[in-house]
């Protein structure tokens, strides 16, 4: 076998080659992940973001980003406002990762803060499909972010319940949406900006306790969550599923 030979043989086209991502929710974290593993693949990229600052305009420099948006994406009239200025059937694949868990006692939050983080996330991934219809091509994905679903304990109720629902969304959204695929990433712990912020001054702790126990003997990052995401958008044969990626953490907490 030559060099030629084997050289030709090891050769990969880039997954995404030619084709546009959105990510709502890019400016840091795991939608930055992705929309860089998906810039690393040959696709154009658009990231939004909820400010216009620094973050927002860092990420896109750094990716060249076909473009980006500021606005609320729980808006409905501002995420409508958004799809309107994309250009009909040219996206490919569109990844949600906009919103931060609610933690806290179900019987000690206020109704309306209750609502919110009972009904946003699952709003938010019906009002971007209903925007998607005519923006993403056929074959695309819809692709959505929640917590995994657990073991109750105090002060994740909005959380754990939203992760139960949202396997149903998932796939009640793939029938209606077809032949736009449409699925799921349930993470459990993955170490970003937003899992620091939320944890303060434990989240080194957290960090230790899951290197000890995971069995893939380190923490969950935003590049393994991005991997999957890629993976989901360029495998056409996926849709109407949930993938849970948790460095196996339902093994060991069951």
């Amino acid at each position: 076998m030559t060099a030629t030979t084997t050289a030709a043989r090891t050769h990969r086209e880039p997954e995404l080659l030619g084709q546009t991502v959105v990510v709502i929710g890019g400016s840091s974290g795991i939608g930055l992940a992705t929309a860089r593993s998906a810039r690393a693949e040959g696709a154009e990229v658009i990231l939004t973001g909820r400010h216009p600052g620094d973050a927002l305009q860092r990420a896109a420099l750094d990716l060249d980003a076909l473009s980006t948006a500021a606005f609320d994406a729980n808006d409905p009239a501002e995420l409508e406002r958004f799809f309107a200025g994309l250009p009909k059937g040219g996206v490919d694949h569109v990844m949600v990762t906009a919103g931060a868990p609610n933690y806290g006692r179900l019987l000690e939050t206020k109704s309306d803060e209750l609502r919110h983080a009972l009904s946003d996330r699952l709003l938010l991934a019906v009002e971007t499909a209903r925007n998607a219809v005519d923006t993403v091509r056929p074959g695309g994905t819809l692709l959505f972010m929640s917590a995994e679903e657990g073991h109750a304990t105090a002060g994740t109720g909005s959380v754990l319940t939203v992760a139960a629902a949202f396997p149903t969304l998932t796939a009640n959204l793939a029938l209606e949406l077809a032949p736009v695929r449409v699925n799921l990433i349930a993470a459990g712990f993955v170490d970003t900006p937003l899992s620091a912020s939320l944890l303060g001054s434990d989240i080194e702790k957290r960090r230790e306790q899951l290197r000890a126990t995971l069995p893939i003997g380190r923490v969950v990052g935003p590049a393994d969550v991005a991997a999957l995401a890629v993976h989901i958008m360029s495998n056409t044969a996926l849709t109407g599923a949930t993938y849970t990626i948790d460095g196996g953490e339902q093994l060991v907490s069951a």
